[in-house]
């Protein structure tokens, strides 16, 4: 069709050349009066300027570019409800915003079953939230196909008065499955062109590509509350029994700390085994690690001391639960050396961006070959879960960008950095 329209206005633009032509060489010859030649030819020129805009607005360059803008508009603006999945509310705003953006009449979303969302005309009698009525839409989601629906038969309104006369149909996919239809809606077939099609196409694979990132979203959120609830269930029972037999000798030595141990004890594994949040505010995670350590220096008295440097305006930054306290344990558990103290350093600050969640010692330290494996599954274990436990859930809250970064000497110690880089618009 749109190369029909570019051809009728070639022709129009070829016929009002000539006539200029004709009527300028009948001018000079004094076939026409000097008035009627210069009104002729003004109006001529008037046609064939018209034409020459409209051959360059039916381009077909011209009509990507405005069909893209179109289809880019849309989806952008839809991003931040389509990354929350296909419901009816995020369903029924998409739909607003590509009747505001589009040629058609009204705009459907479904999922395989029901009408999830609809916008425009016949919005009054179109109502979502009921089950599919058009065979076509139906077929689209079986055969995976995009449909044209030409006549009003086709679309199956039940109300006579429906305007909607013609339709395209094309379905919605997640990781290749098809999970609904995108619909539009028009008054009349003849805006069934080539150009309304490809458009729609677009959008659909489009509005399928934010749905599957919302997937994987929702699949990596999932892995993340699956890491926390094994760090909760895979208590170190060393750090249990040692900690029990503290508290079992202070009993006699000096039974006031003993009861203060005891009850910050009880409110230590009451939040490890019943934390929910995957993220808690920064303070709260370095009061978790703060009461840890008290434990420990309890058992060890002055062999252990921390020193903290941590900026007081960071205190509200939400972090993931349970990274810290592994970091310190890891320092316990394997820099302590029995010839001298042990020094732990717990920073956290700004850096290009960035939080940057650093714990030092000065222990014993790890060889090059065992730092090379030490975020492998089953190594440097925190609280009975390993670092690449951490690792995992920080990249997994926080993207790629992020996670943990080790640095270690042999004799000297270690340095394990977790860095939070915020994601992009986030």
């Amino acid at each position: 069709m749109q190369l029909r329209r570019a051809l009728i206005i070639d022709a129009a633009l070829f016929i009002a050349t000539s006539a200029i032509g004709v009527v300028a060489v009948a001018s000079v010859l004094g076939a026409v009066p000097r008035t009627v030649a210069v009104v002729a030819v003004a109006g001529l020129v008037l046609i064939a300027v018209g034409s020459v805009v409209a051959r360059v607005l039916t381009r077909p360059d011209h009509i990507r570019a405005m069909q893209s803008h179109q289809i880019l508009e849309i989806a952008s603006r839809s991003l931040a409800y389509m990354r929350r999945g296909l419901d009816a509310e995020t369903a029924q705003a998409v739909c607003r915003l590509a009747l505001e953006q589009s040629d058609a009449a009204a705009v459907a979303i479904t999922d395989t079953e029901t009408v999830l969302g609809f916008a425009g005309l016949g919005e009054d009698h179109h109502h979502s939230g009921g089950p599919i009525m058009t065979r076509a839409t139906k077929e689209a989601i079986v055969s995976d196909e995009h449909r044209i629906l030409a006549t009003r038969e086709e679309i199956g309104c039940p109300v006579k008065g429906c305007y909607l006369r013609a339709a395209i149909v094309v379905p919605l996919h997640v990781r290749g499955e098809v999970v609904g239809t995108l619909k539009f809606y028009y008054t009349t077939a003849r805006l069934l062109n080539e150009t309304q099609v490809t458009m729609v196409e677009g959008l659909a694979r489009l509005l399928s590509t934010q749905l599957e990132l919302s997937e994987l979203e929702r699949q990596t959120e999932l892995a993340c509350r699956m890491e926390l609830k094994a760090l909760q269930a895979q208590i170190n029972p060393h750090f249990l029994f040692n900690t029990i037999n503290t508290i079992a000798a202070l009993i006699r030595t000096d039974p006031p700390r003993a009861r203060e141990l005891l009850r910050e004890f009880a409110r230590f594994y009451r939040r490890t085994l019943e934390e929910n949040e995957d993220l808690v505010p920064l303070e709260r995670e370095l009061e978790y690690a703060r009461s840890y350590m008290r434990f420990e220096q309890a058992r060890f008295g002055e062999r252990i001391r921390i020193v903290e440097d941590v900026d007081s305006e960071l205190a509200g930054v939400m972090v993931p639960a349970f990274i810290i306290q592994p970091l310190v344990e890891n320092c316990v558990q394997h820099a302590l050396l029995p010839d001298r103290p042990l020094t732990i350093w717990l920073s956290v600050r700004r850096d290009d961006g960035a939080l940057a969640i650093t714990v030092r010692d000065d222990g014993a330290g790890m060889p090059a070959e065992e730092l090379a494996r030490v975020l492998e599954s089953g190594v440097g274990r925190g609280l009975g879960i390993a670092l690449k436990n951490v690792h995992d859930r920080v990249r997994g809250h926080f993207g790629p960008d992020s996670g943990l970064q080790i640095e270690s000497t042999e004799g000297a110690g270690t340095t394990v950095t977790a860095r939070l880089v915020p994601r992009s618009g986030g």
